[in-house]
């Protein structure tokens, strides 16, 4: 390996570090990769100085050849197209060798995604702890907890920092809407439905009941952590409890599969995309489109449903 790319590479490494506050496993990363990006360009009689983009493209194309996966090729594209960006804006080249290169495509997964009667049947089994009035007055609270969450999360497409991170406001409120604060600091308002109001009333009385210290905190579901409400860990293997009792897969059921689920049956249902955009809190229609595959169903449905030639009748 070149002694002065190498250097070059620890420039960019400390660029890194003091520049963006990459972390140590980050910076372990990025310094693995160019490492073997280095050992590629000097089996090929050259270096990153002199790199073109056919010697970038050989070395995704060895290392695609070694079985990486599209994921992984993407993330060694990522670092050496960040390197080399970084030798340009130091003046040490008058040329970057990776933009004409295209990243490799990744087939964007589709969604898991609960049928309706999926999300009644949790719903029903996190109650039936609620509705044992001969459980401890704890077990009970927190059963009414987990069907508040599902409820508020299913019925309103709330992310789960978002859900966790409402106030005790919600628990007062009489509108169909709340706001919510999302990603970036951005509000929205998100709906609320009956019975999401009717379970965090329930909700609200037992904890009151069960402990009125956290009861007065701000937060709508307290919890004694660093935030002062409930875990996104800690709701995340509650849910998966849950969902085992139910005979659901808890592989298949997490707090984002509730909000999927939200998006998924409003489609299935006739919701206008850019709506489903806007009650999600997607910034970009693109995020949203990862649905569209609910909408290409429900199109395959109708031609077959609906048109003519499709009429066995016909002769």
């Amino acid at each position: 390996m070149s002694g002065l790319v190498s250097r070059l590479v620890v420039g960019f490494l400390d660029a890194l570090a003091s520049e963006r506050g990459a972390s140590a496993n980050t910076l372990e990363a990025y310094r693995r990769d160019l490492s073997d990006y280095e050992g590629h360009l000097v089996a090929q009689g050259t270096d990153a100085l002199k790199a073109g983009a056919a010697h970038v493209q050989t070395y995704l194309s060895s290392r695609g050849a070694d079985g990486l996966s599209a994921a992984s090729l993407a993330r060694r594209l990522s670092a050496v197209r960040q390197f080399h960006k970084h030798l340009y804006a130091e003046g040490h080249r008058r040329d970057d060798p990776t933009l004409p290169i295209d990243g490799p495509r990744r087939a964007r997964p589709l969604p898991k995604v609960l049928t309706v009667e999926d999300v009644d049947r949790l719903i029903r089994t996190a109650r039936e702890g609620l509705d044992a009035s001969e459980r401890p007055l704890r077990e009970r609270l927190a059963a009414a907890r987990m069907a508040c969450l599902i409820e508020l999360i299913y019925g309103s497409g709330l992310r789960v920092s978002e859900a966790l991170g409402l106030p005790k406001s919600v628990a007062r409120a009489k509108e169909p809407l709340v706001a919510v604060r999302g990603k970036g600091g951005k509000e929205r308002l998100a709906p609320l439905s009956a019975p999401s109001r009717a379970a965090v009333a329930v909700y609200r009385a037992l904890l009151s009941e069960a402990s009125p210290d956290l009861a007065a905190s701000p937060w709508l579901f307290p919890a004694d952590s660093a935030s002062g409400h409930m875990t996104r860990q800690g709701f995340a293997r509650d849910l998966k409890v849950v969902a085992s009792a139910a005979g659901l897969s808890p592989a298949l059921v997490s707090p984002h599969v509730l909000r999927h689920a939200f998006a998924s049956h409003l489609l299935q249902n006739g919701a206008d995309l850019r709506v489903v955009q806007d009650l999600l809190g997607h910034a970009d229609i693109s995020t949203t489109q990862i649905y569209t595959h609910v909408l290409d169903e429900r199109a395959r449905a109708m031609v077959r449903d609906l048109h003519p030639m499709n009429d066995e009748d016909e002769t």
